[in-house]
């Protein structure tokens, strides 16, 4: 039995080839773009060990080597940064190994979501985890990855997150039918499309890149043949959880209504970039004041 099990393992896929940056990935991966000052992929990681996630497992490629740098010790760029006196880059730079234990394993062949989190089976093992996307970046002020944790560990299934979307764009997400829960905040899923055509839709709900997972979806994924785009799709996966009883049987939806930003799309990640920078104490006020100067 896995219900009462406490979360304490993320796996984060990063495996992905970032073709919608090309030719700023060419030689770097996605993962790395900074957001102002610390790539993209440590916002993430540092979700994860707030949210009291103590073991966390990266699912890389080919060209990632970048991201078990950035996490690694640095001794002489360190001790540089110790004989100049510079203590506030030297603690950024500290800062960001001090986040761990991070574990990688290879996914080998770019075979989808479902294939990534299926790596990671060996790594987890029989107790639920969570899983997050590095294109996603909540805002961290606002909760949501440990109000997934909570209703996983109430309900005993698995948890997805969601967001309201324009139902012009559902058919770039995958889409959730629900049923509300009486006296909760969480709904149950009756139903997951991945990529519906608009007028196909159950709803405008769209899944975003937060999951807590029980390991029964390993079962699953083990026979979840290839499906949209020829990979095999996490989606389809819960689908079949959502609607099979027994132990880790059943699939519930937080909807997520906070500042939330894909990294993976340009405009989105400007936003993150420009959000997060002008509520910077060092400079934040004198970049908003440029930036009304600029519009003006």
């Amino acid at each position: 039995m896995t219900l009462g099990k406490k979360v304490r393992k993320a796996v984060i896929p990063a495996a992905g080839l970032g073709t919608r940056f090309l030719p700023a990935t060419k030689a770097m991966p996605k993962e790395m773009l900074p957001v102002v000052d610390q790539p993209a992929i440590q916002y993430v990681v540092e979700e994860a060990v707030k949210a009291g996630l103590t073991d966390l497992l990266m699912i890389t490629g080919r060209q990632k080597r970048a991201l078990e740098d950035h996490f690694d010790r640095a001794p002489q760029l360190e001790r540089t940064l110790e004989l100049k006196g510079d203590s506030a880059r030297l603690e950024a730079v500290q800062y960001a190994s001090s986040l761990g234990p991070i574990h990688y394993v290879r996914q080998g062949e770019p075979l989808g979501l479902g294939h990534a989190v299926l790596c990671a089976r060996q790594h987890v093992g029989d107790e639920p985890f969570a899983v997050l996307l590095g294109d996603d970046l909540i805002d961290e002020r606002d909760e949501l990855l440990s109000t997934m944790i909570d209703v996983q560990a109430t309900t005993g299934g698995s948890v997805i997150a969601l967001i309201e979307v324009d139902p012009a764009q559902i058919s770039a997400y995958g889409c959730a039918d629900i049923t509300a829960v009486d006296g909760t905040d969480y709904f149950r899923v009756n139903r997951l499309v991945e990529k519906p055509a608009v007028e196909e839709a159950p709803s405008n709900l769209a899944v975003i890149g937060r999951y807590v997972l029980h390991p029964a979806v390993f079962d699953v994924l083990e026979h979840t043949k290839p499906g949209r785009g020829g990979e095999i799709q996490l989606t389809d996966a819960l689908e079949v959880l959502a609607t099979s009883g027994g132990e880790g049987g059943g699939v519930y939806g937080v909807v997520f209504r906070g500042r939330r930003y894909d990294t993976g799309d340009k405009l989105s990640y400007l936003k993150a970039v420009i959000s997060i920078a002008s509520e910077r104490v060092d400079f934040g006020e004198e970049l908003k004041s440029w930036m009304k100067d600029f519009i003006k």
